[in-house]
Parts: C-alpha cells; sequence; structure tokens
C-alpha cells in the first residue's frame, strides 16, 4: 500500500540539473558550431532572404 518515499528536495534537484543539461544541449547545438558552419549557415539565410526578395511584388 504505502509508496516510495521521495525527498522532494532531492527531486526539485534533479528536475533543475534536468532542464539545465537540456538548456546546455541547446547552446551546444546553437553556439558550438565551427566557423565554416556558421558561414554557411549564414550564406544559406542570405540565400534565402534574396530569394524572398526578389519574389517580391513591387507596391503600385
Amino acid at each position: 500500500m504505502a509508496g516510495r518515499v521521495v525527498s522532494l528536495s532531492r527531486a526539485r534537484k534533479d528536475k533543475a540539473r534536468a532542464e539545465k543539461r537540456q538548456q546546455a544541449d541547446a547552446n551546444a547545438a546553437r553556439f558550438g558550431r565551427t566557423k565554416a558552419e556558421k558561414a554557411r549557415d549564414a550564406a544559406e539565410t542570405a540565400r534565402a532572404s534574396d530569394r524572398l526578395d526578389q519574389h517580391r511584388r513591387d507596391p503600385e
């Protein structure tokens, strides 16, 4: 009948630790890139922006 005894402070700390780990993984994927990868992504973004601007209709 009795459930497992859980320390609430331990559970809170584990949850906070997991959230920090998730944020760290996201930051590593976002900022932990080589110079070539950053340049490629910047070029792709610029190319996409230019392509979008080329399809823009001029206001009449």
